[in-house]
């Protein structure tokens, strides 16, 4: 069984790819801001679930032309953005928004909310699907002026949701964080295992040739 990551995150297929399962990637190339604005005051959790949906089921509908053979899998879509006193943040694009964000983020704390949605295909068409979100508490350090110059000037910062990451150089800005740390990087294994499982996909289906628990490699 395959799984679909639509989603164009590094971050995300690496931890997935971590923890046994090589996604295909079809990117949704989704309007995120037109959405957004159509789900005007909605929660932080409602915005991200929703986005996160609305890209799995853009790609559940071109699987069947980009992936081969008669698919038989399930599509996942995540979208995450972080909550910082009530402002929901997602990637600051720019190097003076990203040093505003870090302005506001030093010494304090914020709330990664990463929606996630799998739609489960069979034969190539959708047969189900269900959708949730996770929140984790993050606590930020205060780094330098120099460092936080340095820090922009990486890149990172300017395409990830809240300015930071925690699986690269803004891992040493992060003081620590309260639940799941793969939520922070963008893809909760937790809770996409217990959403798989609610389709009566178990997540020992899709890992990876070799992989501990998985088909032996051929």
């Amino acid at each position: 069984m395959q799984l679909v990551l639509a989603s164009a995150s590094p971050a995300r297929r690496a931890v997935l790819s971590s923890a046994g399962v090589e996604p295909v990637v079809v990117v949704s190339d989704l309007d995120e801001e037109a959405l957004l604005a159509e789900l005007g005051d909605a929660s932080p959790a409602e915005k991200v679930t929703a986005l996160a949906m609305a890209k799995a089921r853009a790609v559940a509908g071109r699987v069947p032309a980009e992936v081969d053979g008669g698919f038989d899998g399930v599509v996942v879509g995540c979208d995450s953005m972080l909550d910082v006193g009530g402002e929901l943040v997602g990637k600051p694009g720019t190097t003076e928004a990203a040093r505003a964000r870090w302005q506001q983020l030093a010494g304090g704390h914020g709330e990664l909310v990463t929606g996630h949605a799998v739609i489960r295909l069979r034969g190539g068409l959708p047969d189900a699907e269900i959708s949730g979100h996770a929140a984790t508490m993050v606590t930020f350090g205060t780094p330098s002026e120099a460092e936080l110059e340095g820090y922009l000037a990486s890149g990172e910062p300017l395409a990830v949701a809240g300015a930071f990451t925690l699986d690269g150089l803004g891992a040493w800005f992060v003081e620590g964080i309260q639940g799941d740390p793969s939520n922070v990087v963008g893809i909760s294994l937790p809770l996409t295992r217990h959403l798989l499982a609610e389709l009566g996909v178990g997540i020992n289906d899709l890992w990876a040739p070799g992989a501990p628990g998985g088909p032996a490699a051929g």
